[in-house]
């Protein structure tokens, strides 16, 4: 049997520095440096990211190859996120990437972040007796449901290097959509995981907020942003205190309409492709009423559904890793010219 090729992975795509260790798709170690530079400021200021980066890329990558137990002339080759993502905070893990590898001799692998969000699903991890433990994965072809602050997207996954993009939003994406409602009410950034708190202790049907008609599989979330804000300033006009008195039936009802919205879309990709193993990927995906949804939808309609574990939601290493272990297989390397890119390439 051949040796699984051990790879060091980094991602560094937005505000988190992470690498992670990989024995094949078993997960080693995983190390991420998160960036709280950037809630006084209501959101990711670039420059202020990539200084961070600079910092803390190296003690990162030196805890993920410690606590993985592996020396770096063990490393196989170094996967790393190539975009879409800041270009700035991207320079740092590829620099880094490319003069790490250049200095040991081995091939480098360049990732794209999106895919590594729907490859997520593949990761295997270590136990302690130091063998792998297998995680269910879909089988191929899936569809994919990623949303995330800068993506929503219904993907078709036929290979880990054989994606179909069925639809996407036009506009904004959802987690942008949660972030920008969030700070219209006060609550601070980032806004998903309050809105997902706050919504825990609310009634989702409390209030109505418009749905975008969107043809296809598509997706639109600035009408949306349009309704709530308007609504929310006809009831502060009435009320200076409703959002205070209000703000876990608001966050209820504004996250029950983003799920409805993606749910329908995906009900209507999963009727156009007879395909129903179906997975959720992206930072939008910690989401509990996604989650929720992802499960009833399941019993209803007969889905088989793949939901990732809340460390492999946001951005991360393994998940790059895994993509780094398909590619390495396939010896599909990355040239050491090649550059960064900050957006979207299908």
């Amino acid at each position: 049997m051949p040796t699984e090729p051990i790879i060091l992975a980094i991602e560094s795509s937005c505000d988190d520095t992470s690498a992670a260790v990989m024995r094949g798709t078993t997960l080693l170690s995983n190390v991420t440096a998160s960036q709280d530079v950037h809630r006084a400021y209501g959101g990711v200021v670039p420059e202020l990211a990539s200084r961070a980066h600079q910092q803390n890329v190296l003690p990162v990558v030196d805890q993920a190859l410690k606590r993985a137990g592996v020396s770096k002339s063990e490393l196989s080759a170094i996967a790393f996120t190539r975009g879409p993502g800041l270009l700035g905070s991207l320079l740092v893990g590829v620099n880094f990437a490319k003069g790490l590898a250049l200095s040991l001799g081995i091939p480098l692998i360049d990732v794209n972040h999106l895919q590594g969000h729907v490859m997520a699903h593949f990761i295997d991890e270590d136990n302690a007796e130091g063998g792998g433990v297998e995680t269910k994965h879909p089988p191929f072809p899936f569809l994919c449901l990623l949303v995330s602050g800068g993506n929503s997207q219904i993907i078709k996954v036929n290979a880990y290097n054989d994606m179909e993009i069925l639809g996407q939003t036009i506009d904004d994406a959802a987690g942008e959509a949660i972030d920008k409602c969030s700070k219209v009410m006060g609550l601070g950034y980032p806004g998903g995981p309050i809105i997902d708190k706050l919504a825990r202790q609310g009634n989702p049907k409390a209030f109505t907020f418009n749905e975008p008609h969107i043809p296809g599989l598509d997706y639109s979330f600035s009408g949306l942003k349009t309704s709530f804000l308007y609504s929310l300033q006809k009831w502060v006009k009435d009320d200076p205190y409703f959002i205070e008195h209000n703000k876990n039936d608001i966050a209820a009802s504004l996250e029950w309409t983003i799920v409805d919205i993606l749910m329908k879309k995906l009900k209507l990709a999963v009727k156009q492709t007879g395909i129903k193993h179906v997975a959720v990927a992206g930072g939008v995906s910690a989401n509990n009423g996604l989650r929720n949804a992802f499960h009833d939808y399941a019993k209803r309609f007969g889905w088989t559904v793949y939901i990732p574990k809340f460390s492999y939601t946001t951005d991360n290493a393994a998940m790059i890793g895994c993509v780094g272990t398909f590619k390495y297989k396939d010896k599909d390397f990355c040239p050491i010219e090649a550059p960064a890119f900050s957006k979207v390439t299908v």
